[in-house]
């Protein structure tokens, strides 16, 4: 019987690993975070200590949490995905042992990760993360470090809607010590920008790794939007849209989007961060889609502009020209060197011209009535990723060429321009002189989204049990 029980448990440890291991292989490697923290340490000032916080777990409903996100400068440095964490880093080697960096994890816990899922814990930050000092969260309280002996403290803003709790282990009681224990009464505006100037260098550029998964994550958003422009018709519902694309993005191994989508039809279109997406029917309206992936952390941002019958009407087609045409000369500038501000500069030229020329605004500065946000901003871990909006392009870097025009009912023009919303967004990388269009495998010319739409897609042919 010993003999049957010790087999049962040889098994069920096999079971375990083996499920453990069954993951995707493309992952950020540990190597990577690793180059990740050595280069933010290299732009620490002397004598100096760097805190970062994991977000916290955030209530769905009643005691349901959403699924978690972690802080995008937690795993960009270490690549833990858990809650309850802070990672320190030390400009200088610190005690006998000479360490330059701290992470704290949450405790490993049989009866809650039976709960809520496997915990990495000590053994797992040093075998899969590359740390070889690490603690359990509980131990950041008893944790001895002096911060008075620092000349700088460096940290982000602190979180103000995260969860009291009297757990030691919990974010907020880490957080709290941490300000005890460094003498923090009211955030240091110094130790925050510092912080900011850090990160926006650092994530502002892509590396190769990077890159890999910038490109996957848009390809794979484009396959959504293609399908979709396929699938569409005048019946079809934005939240069957929207389904489609969710659908797709987990066929490729996407974990989710990387913002909540916008998927609205006619006058829902020309709201800016339409997140309803729950109109029964297209009709014969135009259809505008901004949904992009998110990939092993990495966000896309792509949006498309389709009609739900699969032709523009004359006026569409010419309020979409407009927003085309802006793309086009936004894209002659993306290289390096050109001024960030630049891009939304020519956008709202173009986009200005082609408007007085429709007779829908006589000034120029009427532009802002119909086309309200920047052109573009920086992608990577967040959708609006961090970088510097005042400097140049630069080699590598990842943002978005998106100019749009919008046309609200009772707008001060001809009721035949009313409800069509427009944007066409694009992620691209810079080059030295030049750029590359990681989303241009989804069509953006009028007539090639006339043709895809022409197709048809799986998706029309799944029949479902009427309800």
């Amino acid at each position: 019987m010993k003999q049957f029980f010790l087999f049962l448990f040889v098994l069920t440890t096999i079971n375990q690993i083996h499920s453990q291991e069954n993951l995707p292989t493309d992952y950020l490697s540990k190597e990577f975070h690793k180059s990740r923290r050595e280069a933010f340490r290299n732009l620490m000032p002397v004598n100096s200590v760097a805190v970062v916080f994991s977000y916290p777990e955030r209530v769905f409903s009643k005691d349901i949490n959403y699924n978690f996100h972690q802080n995008p400068d937690m795993y960009y440095l270490t690549g833990y995905k858990e809650p309850d964490a802070v990672l320190l880093l030390f400009k200088e080697p610190q005690g006998d042992e000479k360490y330059t960096e701290v992470l704290f994890v949450r405790e490993r816990n049989a009866l809650k990760e039976t709960w809520t899922g496997r915990r990495l814990g000590i053994e797992g930050a040093k075998s899969k993360l590359g740390f070889t000092k690490v603690y359990n969260g509980v131990d950041f309280h008893s944790f001895a470090i002096d911060y008075k002996k620092f000349d700088k403290i460096i940290y982000d803003q602190f979180l103000t809607n995260v969860t009291t709790s009297n757990s030691p282990e919990s974010l907020y009681l880490i957080i709290q010590a941490f300000k005890t224990k460094a003498g923090i009464t009211k955030e240091d505006a110094a130790s925050v920008d510092l912080f900011t100037s850090i990160t926006n260098s650092l994530r502002e550029i892509k590396t190769s790794e990077e890159m890999e998964l910038m490109r996957k994550t848009v390809k794979l958003s484009c396959i959504a939007h293609n399908e979709v422009m396929k699938a569409v018709g005048p019946d079809m519902s934005e939240n069957e849209a929207d389904g489609i694309h969710a659908y797709i993005h987990r066929k490729y191994g996407a974990e989710g989007e990387g913002y909540p989508p916008i998927v609205g039809a006619g006058a829902n279109g020309c709201i800016l961060h339409y997140g309803e997406n729950n109109a029964a029917k297209m009709e014969n309206q135009l259809l505008l889609m901004d949904v992009g992936s998110e990939y092993h952390g990495y966000s896309a941002d792509v949006t498309r502009t389709v009609p739900a019958n699969g032709k523009f009407t004359e006026e569409q087609k010419a309020i979409y020209q407009i927003v085309y045409d802006a793309q086009e000369e936004v894209f002659k500038i993306c290289k390096e060197g050109t001024p960030f501000q630049d891009l939304n500069k020519k956008a709202t030229e173009v986009v200005a011209a082609g408007l007085i020329k429709l007779g829908i605004i006589s000034d120029p500065k009427d532009v802002k009535i119909y086309y309200p946000h920047g052109c573009s901003h920086f992608l990577g871990l967040d959708v609006h990723d961090k970088g510097n909006y005042l400097g140049t392009l630069k080699e590598n870097m990842v943002l978005t060429v998106e100019p749009g025009i919008y046309i609200p009912a009772n707008s001060k023009c001809d009721k035949k321009w009313w409800n069509i919303g427009v944007r066409i967004e694009d992620d691209i990388a810079i080059k030295k002189d030049s750029y590359e269009n990681l989303s241009i495998d989804s069509p953006r010319k009028w007539q090639d989204v006339e043709a895809l739409a022409k197709q048809k897609s799986t998706f029309n042919e799944m029949k479902f049990p009427k309800i």
